[in-house]
C-alpha cells in the first residue's frame, strides 16, 4: 500500500479524536452539569468532527481503510479507556482485540483477489 506511514498517521489521529470525543461526551453526560456540561458537549462535538475529517483524508478506498481503522481504533480505545477511566483490559478483551488487529491488517493489506 502506497503511503502506508501517512495513512497510518491519519488513522491514528482520527481514532484518537474519535475516542477522545466519545470520552469527553461521556464525561459530560455522567460527571458534569450546567455550563461545564454544555462546554464538554461542544468540545466533544468538535473532536468528533475532526475524527470524521481525518478518517476521510486517508487516500485509501473506504472499504479497505475501515479494516485498519477498526484495528487502530481498538488499540486507541483501550489506551484512552485506561488513561481516562483507569480500566485495565481483561484477558478476553486482549485476546479479542488481537483478533481485531489481525483481521484489520488482513482487510487492509492483503492484496489477493
Amino acid at each position: 500500500m502506497k503511503n502506508s506511514g501517512y495513512i497510518i498517521l491519519l488513522l491514528i489521529v482520527a481514532t484518537t479524536l474519535e475516542v477522545s470525543g466519545d470520552a469527553v461526551i461521556r464525561l459530560a453526560i455522567y460527571k458534569h452539569s450546567g455550563l461545564l456540561r454544555v462546554g464538554l458537549f461542544i468540545v466533544g462535538t468538535a473532536l468528533l468532527l475532526g475524527y470524521g475529517t481525518f478518517l476521510n483524508l486517508a487516500p485509501v478506498e473506504f472499504s479497505r481503510v475501515v479494516g485498519l481503522y477498526i484495528a487502530i481504533l481498538f488499540v486507541v480505545w483501550q489506551s484512552i479507556n485506561f488513561i481516562v477511566f483507569h480500566t485495565t483490559p481483561t484477558l478476553p478483551i486482549v485476546v479479542g482485540g488481537g483478533l481485531i488487529v489481525i483481521g484489520g491488517a488482513l482487510v487492509t493489506f492483503w492484496q489477493g483477489s
